[in-house]
């Protein structure tokens, strides 16, 4: 009986050994969850104490502790994060004014003017006796020689990465090429099998679709581009190198996820450095009988910048978003029939959809939307804050180690 009463124990004492681990695991995570609480909680406490101490109830030097911790760090985080969502949105107008447009214009002129260039060929060659004696017009080698600047201008413009200058070359030595058949169809422009075959492979070179029956008595056949593997003539390769700036153009004019945080940390940050500065002057005047701290004063003048670099930002970003829509016009409106016209009729109206005028008015929305005696200031962003937090480091410090060598007549300790 003691046996069957020990063997019984020692069955209940094997259960309760291994029982606990499973029941007592929801313990240890509420347990583990409270403790996470308290810290957040401390942390939080000690984080809003340096950031919003309470001058009443408090000893001058312990709020002029807090205050010499709080208001520089608050500096450094709000110039810091305002300097560089600043500088981001400048590089942007500034890469998009003087890289990608210019990019972009260079393109379109070097695609319109070969149309033109493909035109006159056919126009002069199909009069072979005029083409074997005078040659190809003149204004046959005025755009062909167009076209290869326009493509070596877009080759200096800094705006291609190393695969698409690659492809530009491409391009330029496929122009080369074209202009060589066009030369051979001249010699030949006698006879009419030779000369007919020659023009026909140059256009292949310049267009991948062959021109429809229908469009065979137009000025300028259309030319639409191909994608893919079978994308190989020229207009194919530069209308690739446009939809890949005109992407990148995009991609630089919308707001980026870090400019935007950049910019809510930034105002946070400045919203609790205005209230605190001006906490900390009304304390140093009615503790220490301070009428202007002056050294406070002058680390608290950047902040009068901050609306000026807040409007240019907003102006710069606008005129980026505006500037998308006249790109895409650029690349997808544009036309040789508009140049030509533009050229024969240089005393019309300008028309809106010629390669000039929508240049013009990229330059200008991209100009205007800037203040322009502010340009060169955003590298001394973040210097200045640092200057600032620095300059009311210093002033704090002076202030408490004043307090606590001698305190002052009415002081409050």
């Amino acid at each position: 009986m003691t046996g069957a009463v020990r063997r019984g124990r020692t069955a209940r004492d094997a259960a309760a050994t291994t029982a606990p681990p499973a029941a007592t695991a929801p313990v240890r995570v509420r347990r583990a969850a409270r403790g996470a609480v308290v810290v957040v909680a401390e942390l939080a406490r000690r984080l809003w104490r340096y950031l919003w101490p309470s001058p009443t109830g408090r000893r001058n030097r312990a709020f002029l502790r807090d205050r010499l911790i709080a208001l520089p760090l608050l500096m450094v985080v709000a110039f810091g994060t305002l300097g560089w969502a600043y500088m981001d949105v400048r590089d942007d107008s500034a890469y998009l004014r003087d890289r990608l447009a210019p990019a972009l214009v260079g393109l379109a002129n070097a695609k319109a003017s070969l149309f033109i260039a493909q035109g006159e060929a056919e126009k002069n060659l199909a009069q072979a006796g005029a083409a074997e004696l005078g040659g190809l017009s003149e204004r046959y080698r005025t755009r062909v020689a167009r076209a290869t600047q326009s493509l070596n201008q877009v080759t200096r413009s800094g705006a291609l990465t190393v695969a698409e200058e690659q492809e530009l070359r491409v391009v330029s030595a496929l122009v080369v090429d074209y202009t060589g058949w066009i030369g051979r169809a001249q010699g030949h422009a006698n006879d009419a099998v030779l000369r007919d075959a020659e023009l026909t492979y140059a256009r292949s070179m310049l267009c991948s679709e062959p021109v429809a029956a229908t469009d065979r008595q137009d000025r300028y056949p259309p030319c639409p581009s191909a994608t893919g593997s079978g994308a190989t003539s020229i207009v194919d390769r530069v209308t690739g190198l446009e939809r890949e700036l005109r992407a990148r153009l995009a991609e630089r004019a919308a707001w980026g996820g870090g400019v935007l945080t950049a910019a809510a940390v930034s105002g946070l940050a400045l919203v609790l450095l205005t209230v605190g500065l001006w906490r900390t002057l009304v304390f140093l005047r009615r503790r220490f009988r301070i009428r202007l701290s002056v050294p406070l004063a002058a680390a608290a003048l950047p902040l009068l910048a901050v609306p000026l670099l807040t409007a240019d930002a907003l102006l710069a970003q606008d005129a980026q978003a505006r500037s998308a829509p006249l790109a895409g016009a650029l690349a997808e409106r544009t036309s040789p029939e508009t140049e030509t016209i533009a050229e024969e009729r240089p005393f019309d109206g300008p028309d809106p959809q010629a390669i000039e005028v929508l240049e013009t008015r990229i330059d200008e929305t991209l100009s205007d939307g800037r203040l322009p005696f502010l340009d060169g200031v955003a590298p001394f962003v973040l210097p200045v804050g640092l200057l600032a937090a620095g300059l009311t480091g210093g002033a704090l410090h002076a202030y408490r180690r004043e307090y606590l060598v001698v305190a002052r007549p009415g002081a409050v300790s």
